[in-house]
């Protein structure tokens, strides 16, 4: 297997970073790994929902978010995600199901090279409301600009 590009556990910005997951495997009955709310997430679980069938050339994401905190998990095949929070930029490369990727919504953040058996599970602390997201860059920036000093 091969690595994310940041170490386990570094932190990308105040909280956003790459997490182990536990997993448990048997030779014969296979691997199971366990997420739960407020165990190996550090928020209420209130929606989930996962991307696949991605072409490899498109881009998903490009928004960040008021409130909701999320957990992204490449359930099968790898993407990447590229990481802005104004203080720095960074890029996390997404390839196994027992790594997790917490992202906190002050990051600008977009999912691209996408394999093609990818499935990315994302587990979100809010329910969708349309209101949660900032779609401009640089409305993200004006929200986001005083963190930085």
């Amino acid at each position: 297997m091969v690595r994310p590009s940041i170490s386990v556990g570094k932190e990308l910005n105040m909280q956003s970073c790459l997490m182990d997951i536990k997993v448990h495997s048997d030779p014969v009955r296979g691997s199971l790994s366990v997420i739960e709310s407020n165990l190996q997430v550090p928020f209420d679980i209130k929606r989930v929902f996962y991307i696949y069938g991605a072409k490899h050339d498109v881009r998903r994401g490009g928004h960040a978010h008021y409130k909701t905190r999320q957990a992204l998990i490449s359930i099968s095949g790898s993407c990447k995600v590229s990481l802005d929070n104004l203080k720095r930029v960074d890029e996390v490369s997404l390839d196994a199901p027992q790594t997790m990727l917490l992202l906190e919504p002050d990051d600008w953040h977009e999912m691209y090279d996408f394999s093609e058996d990818c499935i990315l599970l994302v587990l979100a602390s809010h329910h969708y409301e349309s209101e949660d997201y900032i779609h401009s860059y640089d409305d993200f920036c004006e929200v986001y600009k005083n963190e930085v000093l």
